[in-house]
């Protein structure tokens, strides 16, 4: 026989619904709250979603306006919360961007996302890694030369892609999803893969080209 469902579970599970939709309102970032007041900038309009997995050195972190942050975000500048100082403008993220839900992004030096940018879901982006050279040392005791990484306006970063130290990505590319990047990818580009290969680029007067020189030129619909 099917599970018979009362009424006072019934209304249990819709209480505990409707609290969690008020927490996830009132817990959101926004400017005038406390944390948004700790941030080198939080502009008018912009959000980060409640809950927050991780956030620290805020003060180096400036968000532009009207720029969405999903919830369980990992944003961060340093090594750790304790690190007091900071470089003054470690991430700065632009105006009408969207970033996923779960991206972890951290900066020790400068990672820098233009205006209207917008990211998949799990997005990993850092300028900073470990090194291995030494033998006698574990692996994340070794850390790695900073180098910053740059996205251009317009872009798109598809799901799950991870954005590798020293990555310069121009604008209006698109990154697939769980692409791996290193390197500079040029204005109007398509990538993917691990390592993220050029999969198409727009040549001007011409159209979208593929590294085999296929032309795909822009045509209005049929």
């Amino acid at each position: 026989m099917p599970l018979v469902r009362l009424p006072s579970r019934r209304l249990l599970n819709r209480s505990v619904h409707a609290v969690w939709r008020w927490v996830e309102q009132v817990g959101d970032v926004a400017p005038g709250t406390d944390l948004a007041d700790g941030f080198g900038r939080f502009g008018r309009g912009s959000c980060l979603g409640f809950p927050i997995a991780t956030l620290y050195g805020a003060s180096a972190i400036h968000i532009g306006e009207d720029t969405l942050v999903g919830r369980f975000a990992t944003l961060s500048v340093g090594y750790g919360p304790t690190q007091t100082v900071l470089p003054h403008r470690a991430l700065v993220v632009g105006d009408r961007c969207v970033l996923g839900a779960r991206i972890c992004v951290t900066a020790h030096e400068s990672i820098t996302i233009g205006d209207d940018v917008w990211f998949g879901q799990d997005v990993f982006i850092s300028d900073a890694s470990h090194g291995y050279q030494d033998p006698d040392v574990p692996v994340g005791q070794q850390f790695g030369a900073h180098q910053p990484v740059s996205i251009g306006s317009g872009s798109w970063i598809g799901h799950g892609a991870i954005i590798l130290p020293g990555a310069t990505i121009g604008r209006n590319c698109v990154v697939a999803a769980g692409s791996v990047v290193r390197g500079i990818v040029e204005d109007h580009t398509v990538v993917g893969g691990v390592p993220a290969r050029v999969i198409r680029r727009l040549e001007p007067g011409v159209g979208w080209v593929t590294p085999t020189a296929k032309v795909e030129a822009s045509r209005p619909a049929p």
